[in-house]
């Protein structure tokens, strides 16, 4: 069984954490959720790890956000994508102090772990040893055209943007369930590519149904705003891995491959058919791809020390 705490941070938001595996283990692996989700999101691959390491090499370690799941909600001015990555550099301050870390980020996550690079480089350089990105993206909605035309995709982003405003003033609220079950369709065809397992709609739908609607509405600028693709160039030299659904209609193929474009020697894996969540519906490439980046780090990759470029900026 995972060990459950909470992590507090500077401004009083406390953070649901999950860990797995002893605390002296050679390797740290560090699972961010996306949007909207929880760690939830990732139990296949946590008990792939644990599984394949045996308890003994690798720690696994997932967390909710602020606002999502069970971490506790927050001030709407500090729902950005900076502030996520200050929160995990205290989570890995808290929760792994020492040792060399893989990140692995779906998402937000992803968008998270490149914003805690860009503001926090030498705490990233000291501690980072490996990368993997699942379904996300460095160039905010540059490419999110939901698979449909663009002037339609640009209709439904102004939908969205004036919605999410709308939501980011609702505060600690949640979306009742009972709208969410009646939603289901539509998430289905938004977040998942040819083929769903019902057990996969319901977990989303229930991380949905944790998530406040001021983390639903609040993030969304922030997300749309980013471009971290400069801050991805200078951290080339870590093991790293990027994978896609061809179906994926929030962060499309060409996201992907401008993070592996950034990153030269970064694996990039396709999935046909696949949507946005990949660990759901692809487990074994994703679980391929983390205990690939794993294994190169065990084996002894160096730790990173290069800054990344316009850090701090």
């Amino acid at each position: 069984m995972p060990e459950r705490f909470e992590v507090g941070v500077p401004d009083g938001v406390r953070l649901h954490v999950e860990v797995t595996g002893p605390a002296d283990a050679e390797v740290t692996a560090v699972l961010l959720h996306g949007w909207t989700l929880d760690g939830r999101a990732w139990h296949r691959q946590v008990e792939a790890l644990t599984a394949a390491a045996g308890g003994e090499a690798v720690r696994v370690v997932t967390y909710d956000a602020r606002g999502h799941g069970r971490s506790s909600c927050m001030a709407l001015p500090t729902a950005t994508l900076e502030q996520l990555g200050d929160d995990l550099a205290a989570v890995l301050d808290t929760v792994a102090p020492t040792g060399r870390v893989v990140l692995v980020g779906h998402s937000l996550g992803g968008m998270t772990i490149m914003e805690y690079a860009h503001r926090h480089p030498e705490h990233f350089a000291a501690r980072t040893a490996g990368l993997v990105f699942v379904s996300t993206t460095a160039e905010g909605h540059t490419h999110t055209v939901y698979g449909l035309s663009p002037r339609i995709a640009r209709l439904i982003r102004l939908a969205e943007t004036t919605g999410a405003g709308v939501l980011a003033r609702c505060g600690s609220w949640r979306a009742p369930r009972a709208l969410l079950r009646a939603l289901q369709p539509s998430i289905r065809w938004m977040l998942f590519g040819d083929r769903c397992e019902p057990a996969d709609i319901r977990l989303v739908t229930s991380a949905v149904a944790r998530a406040s609607l001021r983390s639903i509405g609040g993030f969304r600028a922030s997300i749309g705003a980013q471009h971290r693709l400069d801050t991805l160039a200078a951290l080339a030299h870590l093991p790293a891995a990027a994978l896609v659904g061809d179906r994926d209609r929030l962060t499309p193929p060409p996201c992907a491959e401008s993070i592996a474009a950034a990153l030269p020697a970064t694996e990039l894996t396709v999935c046909p058919g696949a949507g946005h969540m990949l660990m759901m519906e692809r487990p074994d490439e994703v679980n391929s791809a983390l205990t690939g980046v794993l294994r190169r780090v065990l084996a002894g990759a160096p730790m990173g020390g290069a800054t990344p470029a316009g850090a701090g900026a």
